[in-house]
């Protein structure tokens, strides 16, 4: 049986093509201005990579902010839901997931078979997102996956940047900036400051087991490094950490197909125990 994912998030846009469980394919997109767009485009991507039309998806699950966008989903699903069933999946033993989005960081609970128990979100600043490390990269004039590797080439002097405002902290940067600190000191103080506030949220809804980190954040070498340091444990990172709600989603898929399987068949048992 053949399940499909799709997250549409605020910076991109992500699909999973599963069969039978296993990942056939997987895409990634910048999300556009358009939501609907976005699903089809990257949809399309996938099918093709998979040699697949779209009617030979038998359950197509949707997630992210986009969600209710996505006019060939069968149904759908919170990413916060995806993100716990997609991260146990991968490594049994996790229980604590912190998903670092595009717009806002989410920290979930959940038990051995990825249900939900508990989460918790941060507020409305950007501080803890994707948007926030790339207003830090645009500040340094550094590309994006670079500042990750630089901030761990610091000399370790911690200067002070705000830890509560996306916007304070990126002018305590170019302030810094103009006072000639080294890159990699202001970055790896910058990075330290938010570690500390992704703590805070995590232990609003504490860390049990293994922690995943799931999110194109995950990516980012500097900040896993620093949590891994201020929590005194390994952090398990999936393959790759911006598709664990589509992949997620592509399995919850598969459990709906099965239970509508279940349900005919016992449909047809109870019709045929009436007629015996």
């Amino acid at each position: 049986m053949i399940t499909a994912g799709i997250d549409v998030g605020s910076l991109s846009t992500k699909a999973v093509i599963m069969k039978n469980g296993e990942v056939l394919t997987s895409s990634i997109i910048l999300t556009t201005p358009d939501s609907e767009e976005s699903a089809k485009m990257v949809m399309s991507q996938a099918l093709n990579q998979a040699t697949l039309k779209l009617e030979d998806i038998r359950y197509i699950v949707g997630t992210g902010y986009g969600r209710v966008n996505i006019p060939f989903a069968n149904s759908t699903v919170t990413e916060i839901s995806c993100h716990a069933r997609g991260a146990q999946a991968q490594n049994k033993n996790v229980r604590t997931i912190l998903d670092m989005g595009g717009q806002d960081c989410k920290a979930i609970r959940c038990d051995s078979r990825g249900r939900v128990v508990n989460f918790a979100m941060n507020d409305k600043c950007a501080a803890g997102t994707g948007r926030f490390l790339e207003r830090v990269a645009a500040a340094v004039g550094y590309p994006l996956d670079q500042i990750g590797p630089l901030s761990l080439q610091g000399t370790g002097k911690e200067l002070q940047i705000s830890p509560t405002c996306a916007v304070f902290a990126e002018m305590d940067i170019l302030k810094l900036m103009r006072m000639k600190e080294e890159i990699a000191d202001i970055l790896g103080s910058a990075f330290e400051s938010l570690v500390r506030r992704l703590q805070g949220l995590l232990g609003r809804v504490g860390v049990e087991s293994t922690l995943c980190i799931s999110g194109g954040v995950g990516k980012n070498v500097g900040i896993v490094k620093r949590l891994e340091r201020n929590l005194k444990m390994e952090v398990f990172l999936p393959s790759d950490p911006q598709l664990v709600g589509a992949y997620g989603g592509a399995l919850i898929g598969l459990e709906k197909l099965d239970n509508q399987v279940e349900a005919r068949l016992e449909e047809r048992r109870t019709l045929n125990a009436g007629t015996a």
